[in-house]
């Protein structure tokens, strides 16, 4: 059983009695807007806010993606899970042939190695979370075209 918060000892987590981890050794690191990296896709424009080439990450990144009305991103495909939240506006997104309209507020988890298409309904920002070392593939192509710049 793990414990945290114990009186004057807030600043370590326990296992009830040998101290496991201390707060201070954990890692972190603020990453300011100015730091926020920019990628821009004829589709899209994907902002970098956390990454292991932004600040120290464990391995997972998350990126803003914004797009406007009509835009379209490929067919793709990711070798890992991605989280998506629609922060506002409305875009649709394609997983194997099957549609999931987003309206601000939803969360869609596309499994890894599922097909994928973006289209925005109307203008919209969508907040997204995945493994920093994901490799993208469009089907058809012989070979991946390895980790898009937006999430290493």
């Amino acid at each position: 059983m793990i414990v945290t918060g114990l009186g004057d000892f807030d600043n370590r987590v326990y296992d009830i009695v040998n101290p496991v981890v201390e707060r201070s050794s954990i890692m972190e690191h603020l990453v300011k807007r100015a730091d926020a990296r920019t990628t821009v896709t004829p589709n899209a424009r994907m902002t970098t806010l956390a990454s292991p080439t932004l600040g120290a990450t464990s391995g997972r990144s998350l990126w803003l993606v914004d797009m406007t009305a009509g835009a379209t991103g490929p067919m793709h495909v990711f070798d890992s899970e991605q989280i998506w939240t629609m922060i506002g506006g409305q875009a649709e997104i394609e997983i194997d042939g099957v549609a999931h309209p987003l309206d601000a507020g939803d969360t869609l988890v596309i499994p890894a190695e599922a097909e994928r298409q973006v289209r925005a309904t109307t203008a919209c920002r969508m907040l997204v979370t995945g493994e920093a070392t994901a490799t993208a593939s469009i089907p058809g192509e012989p070979e991946p075209r390895g980790t898009p710049a937006w999430i290493s």
